[in-house]
């Protein structure tokens, strides 16, 4: 069946579909619900464009592939494959459209893999290695949760983070490589953890609650996320997913699905769900059958997680295990991670303990928390340390005024603000001199962090004066729903119908005469005389208009002119 008959019959059968049969249809095929279609003859024409039928080949799995290869020797019955009919791909008997068999040729017509085989389980090595990749990539995740909570991640307009960000980010020891950072982010993409806003990648709410979860349990909000958002091609209908090794063959049609599929491997293995050799720990496997990860194999592997450290006179701080979290975020609040494992190191510093201060630490809360968690009490150089850090003196104080809703910076000391005024890096917040303080106009969050990021000790004050936590910019909490499908569409299907014609002949035949108007064709035209007989003409097509289809008479050289009430069928010469 040649293409413009595909188009007469796929424009009948949609305009027979119910709206909601519609939006499926439309939605399947991501249209542009702003498309400007006229009627339902220009919508299959885009759905039949070789370019459209190339992507929508290119999004169906294997399976898929393997029932149009079928379809083509043995229409489909009606419930088989439902997704083909929702690409508008078949005909109303189950046979594909002529356009999409054409291009489906050159197609592999392989039997679909099982989506139940699995892997074979993983050796007692390669279990203990995939448990120690997996927490040392939660404890990796939880760094960057931290660090964009404060510091927002760059990324480029492809969404892959900056190449200043990661080498700040492996500087800082939160990761080791490009190729770490980039499955993190993609695995706390995947569970809410981190979202992207204009050019940065925020932490989110929901990252700020993992925080406080337990090791395990990271990990297990993060498996089972991945698990679900898993590509239709490698899902069971269980729930599950099939085995790693068939991944890349899911999507025989999409050339960039071989880099995905890549890139979703590399994730899993870096989350242990996949062992390095590509066997299966036995906490993955039920993940895999579509039930939930067992977290108690995993935890076996893992030792106790504890709340004490060693505090050692040059600042260092030694955990000898994993920490409880309350205890490692407060932690790294007020000193700098140096390395993370099952024994991780930290760092007091001038800098870290400046900003705990700045985030409302004071220096009896400050010792109250490390002399709770220390088995080797608080040396005195870090004593020292926190006496000068949280001197009220040399803290800058950041309000606002409640007359004039300036931000004023205050300090004890007036050094600290004859500092602040000449320093060129504060220089872009407008701090201007008035008496004993200085005034912007800028925000006083602004100002705040200005000052932070300038390594000055600072404070945020509220309206009674009292130290406030401020946080950089997150994600909202209550991001903007999506418009429903049904409604997205509503407009454009309301045009479509308003449009339509119960006479699809004549309809067709005005589209046909004007096409070939437009493009001058040849075409020969069969014409009702008075008389009942038919009679054809060869012409070239120059106008329409006035119910009368103007042209060239091949065969006489002569213009006629033509009533198209009276043509009965047209076609191409």
């Amino acid at each position: 069946m040649p293409r413009s008959s595909d188009e007469r019959a796929l424009a009948s059968a949609l305009a027979e579909l119910t709206d909601a049969q519609l939006v499926v249809v439309l939605d399947a095929r991501q249209l542009p619900a702003a498309g400007s279609w006229d009627d339902f003859f220009d919508l299959a024409d885009t759905l039949l464009d070789d370019a459209a039928v190339t992507r929508t080949l290119a999004a169906l799995t294997r399976a898929e592939l393997h029932d149009l290869h079928a379809a083509g020797t043995s229409p489909l019955p009606t419930t088989a494959s439902p997704r083909l009919r929702e690409l508008a791909l078949l005909d109303a008997d189950g046979a594909p459209l002529s356009s999409v068999a054409a291009k489906a040729a050159e197609a592999t017509d392989a039997a679909p893999f099982s989506l139940t085989d699995a892997p074979p389980p993983s050796s007692a090595l390669a279990t203990g290695t995939a448990a120690e990749q997996a927490m040392t990539s939660a404890a990796a995740l939880a760094d960057l949760v931290v660090w964009s909570s404060s510091n927002p991640l760059a990324r480029t307009a492809t969404g892959a983070v900056t190449a200043t960000e990661r080498k700040r980010l492996i500087e800082a020891g939160a990761i080791t490589d490009a190729a770490e950072l980039d499955d993190l982010v993609a695995l706390g993409a995947t569970a809410g953890l981190l979202t992207a806003v204009d050019r940065e990648w925020l932490a989110t709410p929901d990252g700020a609650e993992w925080l406080e979860l337990g090791a395990v349990d990271r990990w297990r909000r993060v498996a089972e996320a991945f698990a679900r958002s898993l590509p239709r091609g490698i899902r069971s209908p269980d729930g599950g997913y099939a085995a790693s090794t068939v991944w890349p063959g899911a999507y025989p049609r999409d050339t960039a699905w071989p880099a995905a599929a890549a890139s979703l491997v590399s994730q899993a293995t870096r989350w242990g769900l996949i062992a390095a050799d590509g066997s299966e720990p036995a906490w993955a496997a039920p993940l895999r059958a579509g039930a939930l990860a067992d977290v108690a194999a995993l935890a076996q592997h893992l030792a106790p997680e504890i709340d004490r450290v060693y505090v050692q006179a040059d600042l260092s701080v030694i955990a000898p295990g994993t920490l409880v979290p309350a205890v490692e975020l407060r932690l790294r609040a007020m000193a700098h991670r140096e390395t993370r494992a099952q024994a991780s190191t930290y760092r007091f510093s001038a800098e870290t303990l400046r900003a705990a201060v700045a985030a409302g630490e004071t220096a009896d809360s400050l010792r109250a928390f490390i002399a709770g968690i220390s088995l080797t009490g608080i040396p005195q150089p870090l004593d020292y340390l926190i006496d000068e850090a949280a001197d009220r003196r040399t803290v800058a104080r950041v309000g606002i005024d409640p007359v004039s809703g300036n931000t004023i910076v205050s300090a004890d000391d007036p050094q600290v603000l004859a500092t602040i005024a000449v320093d060129q890096a504060v220089r872009p917040v407008g701090l201007v001199r008035d008496g004993d303080r200085l005034v912007s106009r800028v925000s006083r969050d602004a100002v705040f962090w200005t000052l932070v990021d300038a390594r000055y000790s600072a404070a945020a004050i509220d309206a009674d004066g009292d130290v406030e936590r401020l946080r950089r910019r997150t994600a909202s909490p209550a991001p903007v729903a999506a418009v429903a499908p049904a409604e997205r569409y509503a407009p454009l299907i309301a045009r479509l119908r308003a449009a339509h014609s119960e006479n699809a002949d004549a309809a067709w035949l005005e589209r046909e005469l004007e096409q070939a108007v437009k493009t001058r064709a040849t075409i020969e035209v069969a014409v009702e005389l008075p008389g009942g007989d038919l009679r054809s003409f060869t012409i070239e097509a120059t106008g329409l208009g006035g119910g009368r289809l103007r042209g060239r008479d091949r065969a006489v050289d002569v213009e006629r002119t033509l009533p198209v009430s009276s043509i009965r069928s047209a076609r191409p010469v």
